[in-house]
């Protein structure tokens, strides 16, 4: 780890918080935490907001501090089929590589940092996290097809999230060679010992809200399957509070009335980290019913073990997610796209005397392993070989062309 305090590290990353995703809350805890750890840390990214704070897609380049990391959040003129145009891009990145001991750390799916990648001509030791492939947007997966091989090609090492990930992705088995896992990790010590704002937060949704809670908390997009979960309200008491925004809400929010659960349902939106503890304190279960592989880890799983919230996840084929919350260990799992099944477990949290003590029990145990010092600190044993690679690379590169 000390030879890391020689070396600047620069995330490039889609977006980044308050950006809210599970991806840019992962970039941030790691580049902090990098950064506490000694490390030089720049993350760039698109800026999403204007100068008021509004998403907007007209936006500004802008340069911050968040914490020990130097944030450079750039311009755009739009997007288009979640390609974000930002023509200072190639710039930057060529600006940013110029300076010594320079390490790239790329965060997929993201195919405006990857084809602003392709235009460097210059070799920088690359570390990318795959977080998932581009599984439904087909017109973006095949055209992004060809920059992907190019860019993962020139990497020095592929980490995923969890190894299931690599055993179910036909992409990654080309890389087998340069794969590896990086678990996401988390500061759960406000999950564990909540603030009082997030007590009393808690407090108010169990005194508004009839019980029990159930809890949803994720973008509301194709992948997260919240019709699913609204299938299974159905058929169990109590109250869906869903903690998100996206484009299906009118379309979910529709599903409900026709289901005559919309009486049932909070939806939230956006809520302040405080106000989330405070949500997953009050919850009987987190609802995790994604159902495709787009969905790789769930670090939503990790802050709801942490908080003593037991979960309940889909058995989504080659994903980390029913890994990180393991069936009959610490949650129970499902079959995806099953709502009967759905609220079957959540029926057994009710019924079945000492399961939810059990698993909140194991919950807790397990959110420890998804530490994020722990994290931080495997990442710079990733970053300590891709340089030592790279050393040897250039020396045998000096060599070979003193010895013509």
């Amino acid at each position: 780890m000390l030879k890391m305090l020689n070396y600047r590290i620069i995330h490039l990353s889609k977006y980044y918080p308050p950006d809210r995703g599970g991806i840019e809350t992962h970039v941030q805890i790691l580049a902090q935490t990098q950064a506490a750890l000694g490390a030089k840390v720049h993350v760039v990214c698109v800026n999403g907001f204007d100068k008021e704070g509004n998403l907007s897609t007209k936006t500004k380049t802008v340069n911050e501090i968040d914490g020990d990391v130097n944030i450079t959040r750039l311009g755009r003129l739009g997007s288009f089929a979640r390609f974000d145009i930002c023509p200072e891009l190639p710039k930057k990145l060529y600006q940013l590589v110029k300076e010594p001991n320079t390490l790239l750390h790329l965060h997929t799916p993201n195919p405006t940092m990857l084809i602003a990648l392709t235009t460097l001509h210059k070799r920088v030791p690359l570390v990318i996290t795959h977080h998932s492939d581009v599984i439904k947007q087909k017109v973006l997966k095949y055209g992004l097809r060809p920059f992907e091989h190019l860019i993962y090609s020139q990497s020095s090492r592929v980490l995923t999230t969890s190894f299931p990930y690599i055993e179910g992705s036909k992409f990654l088995q080309l890389y087998r060679h340069k794969l590896s896992y990086l678990p996401l990790g988390l500061p759960s010590s406000n999950y564990v010992q909540p603030n009082q704002i997030a007590l009393t937060f808690s407090s108010s949704l169990k005194e508004k809200y009839q019980g029990p809670i159930w809890l949803a908390v994720g973008r509301l997009v194709y992948y997260k399957a919240l019709h699913i979960a609204i299938e299974a309200l159905s058929r169990v008491p109590g109250t869906l509070i869903v903690v998100g925004v996206g484009s299906l809400k009118q379309e979910l929010k529709a599903l409900a009335q026709k289901l005559g659960v919309d009486d049932r349902i909070v939806w939230l939106g956006r809520l302040s980290e405080d106000e989330l503890v405070g949500a997953y304190h009050a919850a009987t279960a987190l609802w995790f019913p994604s159902n495709i592989r787009s969905e790789g880890f769930g670090l939503v799983q990790v802050e709801a073990m942490a908080s003593g919230c037991p979960v309940i996840n889909a058995n989504i084929p080659g994903s980390g997610v029913p890994w990180v919350s393991r069936h009959e260990q610490e949650g129970l799992t499902v079959a995806i796209n099953d709502p009967i099944a759905l609220a079957k477990a959540a029926k057994r949290l009710l019924d079945e005397p000492g399961l939810r003590n059990r698993l909140v029990i194991s919950s807790r145990k397990r959110s420890e392993y998804f530490n994020h010092v722990t994290m931080a600190q495997r990442s710079f044993e990733f970053y300590e070989e891709v340089l030592a690679q790279e050393w040897n690379y250039m020396n045998t590169s000096q060599s070979s062309v003193s010895s013509l």
